[in-house]
């Protein structure tokens, strides 16, 4: 919970740290939910822990590009939003078939919060200020899914998560500055 916490706070910040604890996080969260036979979760925060990787390679070189320290953000474009679209009820009707092969306790809500974390975990590493929406709707999920489970402790977790991507579309919206694909910078409007 410690280093959930501390990871929303870097990401909030835009700090490259947090891709190193979201190793922590993922494996740790990974672990509580194969406990609880989420396996949803458990594959979504193993793809956390690969996706920190990724995210830490691409933040270094936007923050390389707008300054130490500045928020950089990348313009969502429509093709993105259309594949992540069709990603996500694909992906959602795939996992709801697959959790209730595998005994899942609650699988529309697993796969429905799996897959929209997914999104935005993906656009979160391209530095979308939109994925903090997805954040907010997946987390809303994800507590959900931890009630009906027991896992009481994660689901304030969750909550908490909640408020802080409000408070993050908020910082990044008024903080960012758009990384455009030539290269030059242009302060968000």
């Amino acid at each position: 919970m410690v280093t959930g916490v501390l990871y929303v706070v870097l990401e909030i910040l835009q700090k490259n740290a947090m891709w190193v604890v979201g190793i922590a996080t993922g494996a740790a969260c990974a672990y509580s939910f194969s406990v609880q036979h989420s396996w949803g979760m458990v594959g979504l925060n193993l793809y956390y822990v690969v996706m920190s990787v990724v995210g830490l390679i691409r933040w270094k070189k936007d923050s390389a590009a707008v300054g130490e320290g500045e928020i950089h953000l990348r313009p969502l474009k429509k093709s993105i939003a259309l594949w992540s679209t069709l990603i996500y009820i694909a992906g959602s009707l795939a996992l709801i078939w697959l959790f209730r092969r595998f005994g899942d306790k609650a699988p529309e809500l697993d796969a429905l919060a799996t897959m929209l974390s997914v999104i935005a975990t993906w656009w979160l590493a391209q530095s979308h200020l939109q994925q903090w929406l997805l954040w907010i709707v997946a987390d809303v999920l994800t507590t959900a899914l931890c009630l009906v489970t027991g896992q009481y402790w994660l689901s304030i977790l969750y909550l908490a998560y909640v408020f802080s991507a409000a408070y993050g579309y908020y910082h990044w919206k008024k903080k960012g500055i758009v990384v455009n694909l030539q290269g030059n910078n242009t302060a968000d409007q």
